[in-house]
């Protein structure tokens, strides 16, 4: 008996809900089976359209199925281009390094060796530690409360979300947790971590290397000071500790410059970087490591996947993309319009609601309301055909990551719903807590 031809029968979500794992979390909360995607749109398999906001989490910085980068992949594949070649010498991964050397890396001053690490962003983070750890003859991390780092458990120790801590089964360790500087505002965070390392009964171990994120993205958007950044490399030069940028979902354009960190004029020792490296969606990470830091040895950081070419051919043609099309300009305009639409509809709808971003990663706090608020938010876009995602403590942030290639329409509509279901959920919920309040004071004064 052969095969089904299943072409033109629809899939059925049992299928997932009866074989897939229990861990599936996204297709949760968009409970729709796609089956395409072009540019800004998700289509379901009922050609259904929905506008996206989460970009693969930031793997599609430059759109699904970017007719370039897919072109350029194509090709590649056509002319029986090598697939899989683990760490070998390939013209595929020649080209991308040239092509990140020349036109990405030295017109920025920056002098990095470029460590392929596997495929995903925690990959590289693993390998920016073992590399810190060898350089410094240290085990001990300092990272920002609120960061998120991957779900290995080397990064995941540097993660501060509870909930995918105690998932892990084991005690992570060999990290301190320092506060974000956005936490406290009559703290100097730069000076409490002079002190801790200073201090010789602080209790604190002296670090190999401190972890940061520009702009922290599962944390709720929550954005370093650009003088913060250069005071954080001084401080890692002062305690002769090693300053690591975490721009996996920062980077690649995401904030208006190729990367984040860009903003505070400094150079990090080692920069991980995943996502939109891949270009199209692809697997990829990369760890950008300062020479005199190169000092793992041959196989001391290895994996099958580290060697995935069409990631090469891809992430090269990203970034002939990005510069042909001048992506950072557009999205630093781009990011103009977001702000301006929040500035100016926010404070209509309440004035507990506040927003903060950079380039085209905004974040909406509804901290300010009842938790599950946000949650609200975020279905009401689904509903509307709109996908996005939340992040934040209790998940209170409702978190606007459009691709960067999204035209102003499409971005406008997009925003038009993500305000139609701040008014609705909002409006509803202040409502409620006004009735309430008149309630209770029935009740006192009666």
């Amino acid at each position: 008996m052969g095969l089904e031809n299943t072409n033109d029968v629809l899939m059925e979500t049992a299928v997932f809900e009866e074989f897939e794992s229990n861990v599936r979390s996204y297709c949760r909360k968009y409970p729709v089976i796609f089956s395409k995607a072009k540019g800004s749109l998700l289509i379901d398999q009922n050609g259904i359209e929905y506008i996206d906001f989460l970009c693969g989490a930031g793997s599609c910085n430059y759109g699904h199925n970017n007719d370039y980068i897919k072109g350029k992949v194509i090709e590649y594949l056509q002319n029986d281009g090598l697939v899989h070649g683990l760490d070998m010498y390939s013209i595929a991964k020649g080209e991308f390094i040239q092509f990140m050397q020349k036109y990405v890396l030295a017109p920025r001053g920056l002098n990095y060796k470029i460590l392929f690490p596997g495929p995903t962003g925690t990959n590289a983070v693993e390998a920016a530690l073992k590399i810190a750890r060898k350089a410094k003859g240290r085990s001990n991390i300092l990272a920002l409360m609120g960061g998120f780092h991957g779900m290995t458990l080397g990064a995941l120790a540097l993660t501060t979300e509870r909930s995918a801590r105690e998932a892990c089964g084991v005690t992570l360790g060999n990290a301190t947790h320092v506060p974000h500087p956005s936490m406290m505002k009559n703290l100097d965070t730069i000076e409490y971590i002079d002190m801790i390392l200073s201090d010789d009964h602080s209790g604190v171990d002296k670090p190999a290397a401190i972890i940061v994120e520009s702009v922290q993205g599962e944390g709720g958007i929550n954005i370093v000071p650009d003088q913060w950044l250069r005071d954080i490399r001084a401080l890692c030069d002062k305690h002769d500790m090693l300053l690591i940028l975490d721009e996996i979902q920062t980077g690649c354009g995401r904030t208006g410059t190729f990367f984040s960190f860009e903003r505070g004029g400094i150079s990090p020792d080692i920069v991980v970087m995943a996502k939109s490296i891949g270009g199209i969606g692809m697997p990829c990470s990369i760890a950008l490591v300062k020479p005199e830091y190169d000092v793992l040895a041959p196989g001391e950081h290895n994996g099958t996947f580290r060697g995935f070419q069409l990631s090469f051919v891809a992430g090269k043609a990203a970034l002939e993309f990005m510069l042909k099309e001048n992506v950072l300009d557009e999205t630093v305009r781009k990011g103009k319009i977001v702000q301006d639409y929040l500035a100016a509809n926010l404070p209509l709808i309440d004035p507990g609601l506040t927003f903060r971003g950079l380039g085209l990663m905004w974040g909406i706090d509804c901290g300010a309301y009842p938790a599950g608020t946000a949650h609200q938010i975020r279905q009401l876009c689904f509903e509307n055909r709109l996908i996005l995602e939340l992040s934040g403590r209790e998940d209170s942030v409702v978190k606007l990551m459009p691709a960067l290639t999204t035209d102003d329409a499409t971005l406008m509509q997009g925003l038009e719903i993500v305000r139609s279901a701040i008014t609705q959920v909002i409006t509803a919920t202040v409502a409620s807590q006004t009735t309430g309040d008149e309630q209770d004071n029935t009740k006192l004064f009666a």
